[in-house]
């Protein structure tokens, strides 16, 4: 009956440390800031694919984001490349 209550002995599923991890948040607003210039959307889509790669071993919440980050990045980056052949081919 002295036992601890809520003691964690080991048994059961990792716990996930708290909170979203930092680099998803950071992948969404590069690839959103992005959109106003080219270099963003790569530095999103890269923070994305890092970001995955960190939930997968640390079970962290923001796969959302990250995943968002990346498609968001890659629609820019495409806007961005054909915005660019378009105004200095003319």
């Amino acid at each position: 009956m002295g036992g601890y209550p809520n003691a964690d002995y080991g048994y059961g599923a990792p716990q996930a440390p708290p909170g979203t991890n930092t680099m998803a948040i950071a992948s969404l607003v590069a690839s959103i800031v992005g959109v106003c210039c080219g270099i963003g959307s790569i530095i999103g889509i890269v923070l994305g694919i890092l970001a995955l790669n960190q939930i997968k071993q640390t079970r962290q919440a923001g796969h959302g984001l990250a995943v968002a980050g990346i498609a968001v990045g890659a629609v820019s980056l495409v806007i961005s490349l054909v915005w660019n052949i378009y105004v200095f081919s003319s």
